[in-house]
């Protein structure tokens, strides 16, 4: 599939954590990709409508923008990394395939992991609080892999690999329409590219050569929500990136990602999420 070749990844942060009960958060959203081997100890989790017992041996995989509770009751250790990762233009790629959650880890999975605390010593993540390494580990993004080719490349070759062995046999997408624009990943790019704008379903059906109605029903079937409700999840999403990882004042967040106003902003985010983008924002970072 086309998109897939164009999957870029870019370190957050990568470690090894031993934890014990203060390791206990809820509501935590990440705007990045988080991967867990657990190596000694126990604790759990719980996202995506599931819960997990996390255990020795295996690895676990949070997508980004995915709201996530976790605790562990006495001790445990872990390997772990954190990345950003787009398909095309802010398509990511939980978009477009099915994954898992969990899998068992071999020897050379672990090893992985090693390496990549062993390239990167400088990733580790000084705080487990969620407020605290979301903000700090943002100004530090990709400060050692810009100049450095070879470092770059063995890193993003790792994250894929550690990600692949999640992913299960089907996309999502695998409906195909019957015209020339061949499924509908490309409308992704689309609602994605221009978030700052206006956004009718009729444009979207237009654009992929099909009727309102049979294109409305086509999305809901691939993605699980109507067209109009998918846009307004990516502008809270986008909102949401922006306001962790800029100073950008709300009127301007809100142009942005195309609601316009801080007050419609403010109305639209805490219908979807439960707390205003003040509240967000201070809650996260703790500014």
């Amino acid at each position: 599939m086309e998109f897939l070749q164009n999957l870029k990844l870019n370190l957050l942060h990568a470690g090894y954590a031993e934890l014990d009960n203060k390791w206990d958060y809820n509501n935590v959203i990440s705007t990045f990709v988080r991967l867990f081997l657990i190596t000694k100890g126990s604790a759990e989790m719980e996202h995506s409508g599931s819960f997990f017992n996390l255990k020795p041996g295996n690895m676990y995989l949070i997508p980004s923008f995915t709201y996530n509770n976790y605790r562990c009751k006495n001790y445990h250790e872990q390997y772990y990394t954190g990345f950003f990762e787009e398909v095309s233009a802010g398509v990511s790629i939980f978009n477009l395939h099915e994954f898992v959650y969990e899998v068992e880890a071999n020897k050379l999975e672990e090893d992985y992991f090693k390496r990549l605390l062993e390239m990167h010593p400088n990733k580790m993540v000084e705080n487990s609080d969620p407020k605290l390494f979301i903000n700090g580990g943002l100004i530090k993004m990709g400060d050692d892999l810009e100049n450095n080719l070879k470092l770059q490349l063995e890193t993003k070759s790792i994250l894929e690999i550690l990600l692949s062995k999640f992913i299960t046999n089907g996309f999502k997408n695998e409906v195909k329409t019957n015209t020339n624009t061949g499924d509908l990943n490309k409308v992704l790019v689309y609602i994605s590219k221009n978030l700052s704008e206006e956004i009718s379903v009729e444009q979207l059906a237009i654009f992929c050569n099909l009727n309102v109605d049979y294109f409305s029903r086509s999305f809901k079937a691939i993605y699980g929500v109507r067209p109009n409700r998918f846009i307004q999840l990516k502008r809270i999403e986008r909102a949401q990136f922006l306001l962790l990882s800029s100073q950008k004042p709300l009127k301007q967040i809100a142009e942005e990602v195309g609601l316009y106003d801080g007050a419609y902003l403010s109305k639209t985010f805490k219908k979807l999420t439960g707390v205003t983008p003040a509240t967000f924002r201070k809650q996260k970072l703790g500014n």
